[in-house]
């Protein structure tokens, strides 16, 4: 009996050395979807005339998918001035608070449309983030662009009437999202520190609008907070794209596993503590220190936040883990209530 000779591994097994990776299969059968072809060359890729812009209907869905509705959740922290403020029961102050949260939703939707026009080309051979209607072809970019401009002159114009001082940190928080696109991005730890950076404005904007004062250690705990979301954030990157990580995002090829999970280690730890003292040590909060009660929702929730991390593979996009892990998102729930009840109820 003689061995017949393998004719080497079939074509589209696992052994298949030409095989195409499961990650670029999930982006190409998203560019097909949506219009998009790849091209002969590596890296290539091209719309499809017919499909680019597609009817009115489309583009303008398409258009509100640039914006990222989804991602306006992270504006809520706008509203910290007013809960913590004590100012709840003020019709009038809790219409500037609402207002000024919308208008920062519109600030930070015109620069995801920037953002996505610049990262297009990247994008497009990104598993996920090839489905953004610009990467896809849905959008122009000279339209996205047009509309991006139209929403941020209309929202810092709104901003400034609502309150000068307001209009002024809205500025600064559209000049450090526009250095971050530009330039931030590209740096080892200074994007993160950006992207967290931009949390803070927010909670100082959402206090000048409605003129109140908020405590230091606010600001201190949601950028540990920030800090805290945006590493889980490249850890999963990292995790998804593998050695592929640095061809979408460039800051990437500076980060590494064991260094994004020592830098996680140090922030987990510093969020704890700082939340803590917030508690005990805060003048905007009962002199009871009542506040302590609300401890252990923040442990349980970032606890549960690095389970999803570590764990189960999560934590790429935040805002969508909080609306879809249930224990997660009662945890969160669970705090505002009790959070709440203390400042008020003292």
């Amino acid at each position: 009996m003689t061995d017949t000779p393998s004719a080497g591994p079939e074509p589209g097994t696992a052994d298949d050395p030409n095989r195409t990776p499961p990650w670029r299969q999930a982006s190409e059968a998203n560019m097909n979807q949506a219009g998009w072809s790849r091209g002969d060359g590596p890296g290539e890729a091209h719309p499809h005339p017919a499909r680019v812009g597609g009817t009115s209907g489309t583009l303008i869905w398409g258009l509100v998918r640039s914006l990222r509705p989804r991602q306006w959740l992270k504006n809520g922290v706008v509203l910290a001035g007013i809960v913590f403020a004590r100012e709840l029961g003020d019709p009038d102050r809790v219409a500037r608070a609402v207002i000024a949260a919308a208008l920062f939703c519109l600030l930070s939707g015109a620069v995801y449309l920037v953002n996505d026009v610049l990262d297009r080309e990247k994008d497009q051979h990104h598993p996920v983030k090839s489905r953004r209607p610009i990467a896809a072809g849905i959008v122009p970019p000279a339209l996205a662009l047009a509309v991006a401009l139209v929403i941020a002159i209309g929202a810092l114009a709104s901003a400034t009437m609502l309150a000068p001082v307001f209009g002024a940190t809205a500025m600064a928080y559209l000049v450090l999202q526009a250095l971050y696109v530009a330039v931030m991005k590209h740096i080892v730890i200074l994007d993160v520190l950006a992207v967290a950076s931009g949390f803070v404005l927010r909670a100082a904007a959402g206090a000048l609008a409605i003129d109140v004062p908020i405590s230091p250690w606010l600001y201190v705990v949601t950028l540990l907070l920030a800090l805290f979301l945006v590493l889980g954030k490249r850890r999963q990157e990292l995790v998804l794209l593998t050695s592929d990580a640095a061809n979408h995002r460039d800051v990437l090829r500076n980060y590494s596993l064991p260094f994004v999970d020592q830098l996680l280690s140090i922030v987990t730890t510093a969020l704890l503590v700082s939340y803590m003292l917030y508690t005990f040590f805060s003048e905007n909060l009962p002199r009871s220190h009542a506040m302590m009660l609300t401890i252990p929702f923040p442990l349980y929730g970032i606890f549960r936040y690095l389970y999803l991390i570590h764990v189960r593979g999560d934590g790429g996009a935040p805002e969508e883990v909080l609306l879809r892990d249930r224990p997660l998102a009662w945890c969160c729930g669970a705090w505002v209530a009790a959070s709440i009840a203390v400042v008020y109820l003292r």
